[in-house]
């Protein structure tokens, strides 16, 4: 259960910002999923808010956006959330995944299994064999490596996020030099097939890397700092507010409320798209207790002026406000979850 409100003295907020994506279901599961799924809370949201279409559809789009980003370049983000000097470089994320052929679908996985040791050797690996092509890869984390290129490769790619889990062939980069792209990705599969790091993943039970994802391509610009502090439980909301050099902290039942706050909660989108509805319901309700209730209780009690509920979807994202007015608008009844599902 989330913990009391600070008193009106020590607590100055006037207005939280809220980012939650995949927050609804498709039609096709979101009755039987929100089936006996009580959220007062948030139905009272979404039945008493106004309501705006917002252009961003994804967690990425949304962080690029707000803090200046072009071009969703979220490599160098990271990269130098990470420890590593960006430069002038073009940076592109290159992160290890497991490819499951499933009938005539490559689905793509991201739970592989390494520590930090087998990325940086499979990363040298790569680098013997790419040698005086102008490609380097690091790896400063397991799950995320990058690739510094002389040149833009002039690419448009698709976020890990939104392919995770899908026919990865629907999402392969585009652009006028995509072909040389797809042949460097055929030789990387090649290189890891059969690697030595691979057979110990899978000795231990574990997914082997047999390729990797390329994605974020940019060069590193100066971020802006929209917000005082990030409270959030997301890696890439976590470098965002490093390189910004905003205030972070993680998300817990004892999460501390502070003036021009961004609360970003995407445990709910990690459980969907890794396919476990009974954790998506479970994070979804947590959300409720830990952020949604205590806003509304402050916004109730006078301590906020209004409270900003921004829902990333893939198709039809909206952005939800609140203030204490709208609150006595009794006749908008509040509704199922199940009801916003998206056809």
């Amino acid at each position: 259960m989330s913990r009391p409100l600070k008193s009106a003295k020590s607590f100055t907020m006037k207005h939280a910002h809220v980012v939650i994506p995949d927050l609804f279901l498709l039609q096709t599961i979101a009755k039987e999923v929100c089936a006996d799924f009580h959220l007062p809370v948030l139905e009272k949201f979404l039945a008493r808010s106004s309501v705006q279409q917002l252009h961003a559809h994804s967690l990425e789009a949304w962080l690029c956006e707000t803090f200046a980003v072009p071009e969703m370049a979220i490599a160098p983000v990271t990269l130098m959330a990470d420890g590593l000097l960006a430069d002038e470089a073009y940076w592109m994320r290159a992160d290890p995944v497991h490819m499951r052929l499933d009938n005539a679908r490559m689905i793509l996985q991201t739970n592989v299994t390494l520590n930090i040791e087998e990325a940086q050797h499979l990363c040298e690996s790569l680098n013997q064999y790419f040698s005086g092509s102008g490609m380097r890869f690091v790896a400063p984390h397991p799950q995320r490596w990058y690739v510094r290129l002389e040149e833009d490769p002039q690419l448009t790619t698709r976020s890990i996020y939104q392919v995770e889990g899908r026919d990865s062939r629907l999402y392969i980069p585009k652009g006028n030099a995509a072909l040389k792209w797809h042949g460097v990705m055929n030789e990387i599969q090649m290189l890891l097939y059969g690697h030595p790091i691979g057979q110990a993943c899978e000795a231990r039970g574990g997914l082997p890397v047999n390729s990797i994802w390329l994605w974020g391509g940019g060069r590193a610009v100066p971020l802006t700092q929209p917000f005082t502090q990030i409270v959030s439980d997301s890696e890439l909301a976590k470098a965002f507010a490093h390189v910004s050099k905003i205030t972070h902290s993680l998300l817990l039942e004892d999460t501390v409320m502070g003036e021009n706050t961004l609360y970003i909660w995407e445990g709910a989108s990690v459980a969907l798209r890794r396919g476990d509805l009974y954790a998506w319901r479970q994070s979804v309700q947590r959300c409720e207790h830990v952020i949604l209730a205590p806003l509304l209780k402050a916004l109730s009690a006078g301590l906020l002026n209004k409270i900003t509920i921004d829902i990333l979807q893939e198709d039809n994202s909206s952005r939800m406000e609140l203030n204490r007015a709208m609150l006595w608008k009794f006749w908008k009844r509040p509704r199922s979850l199940a009801n916003y599902a998206l056809v």
